[in-house]
């Protein structure tokens, strides 16, 4: 069975890629916003942290990008954005580091559940998509880790 033999599902696999993309660019804003808005001594590991982040993230939005259109998809422009991150919303507090930590552990378990979610949809059917979401999978499971371990670090 190839990806052209049941559009139905091949749709579905559109759709929740699709919705990883607006999550992954979703972060790319938060990220970088609250890379540029945190203060203070103790907010430059995680400063630094995110600005990384922000490209890794960019890259597995155009990697998905470009899967949505290998199986015939579209990819939507800003006028079909949802935004849906609160948690990762900046604090009005900027030296308020631990409530980015935490909201990036959010939106890092979303990303993650998320990719889960289309490795389950594509088992048996398109490899190749299920191969990229389970390296996208793994990078977000490794920024996961990084925060969990900032957040104990902070939370001592």
């Amino acid at each position: 069975m190839t990806i052209y033999d049941n559009p139905e599902k091949t749709r579905g696999i559109i759709t929740e890629l699709t919705a990883a993309y607006w999550m992954e660019m979703e972060t790319v804003q938060n990220y970088l916003a609250n890379s540029e808005n945190l203060d203070g001594v103790r907010a430059e590991e995680i400063k630094k942290a995110l600005a990384a982040d922000i490209v890794e993230e960019l890259g597995h939005a155009q990697k998905l990008a470009k899967r949505i259109r290998v199986l015939g998809g579209r990819i939507p422009g800003s006028m079909a954005f949802k935004a849906s991150q609160k948690s990762l919303q900046p604090p009005e507090s900027s030296t308020d580091v631990t409530t980015v930590i935490k909201g990036v552990i959010e939106a890092e378990d979303g990303a993650i559940r998320q990719y889960r979610k289309i490795i389950e949809l594509c088992d048996g059917y398109d490899y190749a998509t299920q191969d990229m979401c389970i390296t996208l999978m793994e990078n977000e499971e490794s920024h996961r880790r990084e925060f969990g371990g900032f957040l104990k670090e902070y939370e001592n």
